[in-house]
């Protein structure tokens, strides 16, 4: 990567979740290379510069890297970006919001308000400041439609689907029926649910069904226990980044998916890897309410 200029970045996490959240407001040069897709005066892209940032070994190491930018709407105090650890852009992320409510709450962008609106790549959210570091998003409604995940070769939304992966081990092929539940929470996420979520093959299925042409766009797969009408287990194998600690929208899907097909109610906490979220869904046609906690790591300046 060509050397640029240094600048500052914040270390950050949601529930495991982790981020590196970077101020392109003042910073007309950094703002730069994230507008663009290809090189901008000799220096990296930003899919080169989110790889290098994200890197665990020679970087800040995260699973992705937040961008936050002026406002997009007129009530809106700012908007945000998302992008993946491999360098690939995202639609959606809760623990990044909350992540970022907490960065610019800490900024002072917010006048110090319990209540604010922020832009995101899938639109604008309102956020709630709880106290004790946690905040409440509302995450939009849940999309089932086939189009809007997108899901391919599907007209109508099905309560269950069902694809065939080939696995291979040790020399040996079988073909396995993955069946699964399949929602746009403004990403595209397949929903499957488990009997144990400890033993589940998350790195084995998780890219398969990704990978598999029925996801045009990919998507985040989720493999969720139920434990009790107000509670489930989740892990989630994400698409540019692998399985990680939580996802917030990743348990906006699972609790959407399981309580439309009555396996659970409507106020649900979500136990992922890294820590709890609280999911409250009241109707099929409402926006789903995500709670959860947003933690300062470090302060740090990117000298590469």
């Amino acid at each position: 990567m060509a050397s640029h200029a240094s600048f500052k970045f914040s270390k950050m996490h949601g529930a495991g979740n982790d981020f590196v959240v970077l101020d392109l407001r003042d910073n007309a040069s950094l703002a730069q290379r994230f507008a663009h897709r290809e090189p901008v005066e000799g220096s990296a892209n930003a899919a080169e510069l989110c790889r290098a940032l994200a890197d665990r070994r020679t970087g800040a190491g995260c699973d992705q890297i937040l961008t936050i930018e002026p406002s997009r709407s007129a009530d809106a105090v700012a908007s945000y970006r998302i992008w993946n650890s491999d360098g690939s852009p995202s639609q959606q992320c809760g623990n990044g919001a909350r992540c970022v409510a907490a960065w610019l709450l800490r900024d002072g962008a917010t006048a110090s308000a319990t209540t604010f609106l922020l832009d995101s790549p899938a639109g604008t959210h309102a956020v709630e400041v709880l106290g004790d570091h946690h905040f409440r998003i509302a995450m939009g409604a849940p999309q089932f439609a086939p189009q809007a995940i997108p899901l391919r070769g599907f007209t109508d939304a099905q309560d269950q689907y069902a694809i065939e992966i080939v696995l291979r081990q040790a020399g040996n092929e079988r073909i396995e029926s993955v069946q699964f539940g399949a929602v746009s929470m403004g990403n595209p996420h397949a929903v499957i649910e488990v009997v144990d979520v400890d033993s589940a093959a998350v790195e084995t299925i998780g890219p398969l069904t990704q990978q598999d042409a029925v996801f045009p766009e990919s998507a985040n797969v989720g493999f969720a226990e139920v434990i009790a009408r107000d509670r489930i287990k989740l892990r989630v194998y994400e698409r540019g980044v692998g399985e990680t600690l939580a996802c917030g929208s990743g348990a906006c899907a699972a609790v959407a998916v399981l309580a439309r097909r009555g396996r659970i109610g409507r106020e649900v906490t979500v136990s992922l890897p890294g820590g709890d979220l609280r999911i409250v869904w009241p109707d099929d046609t409402a926006q789903i309410l995500m709670s959860g906690p947003a933690a300062f790591v470090y302060e740090g300046e990117w000298l590469q």
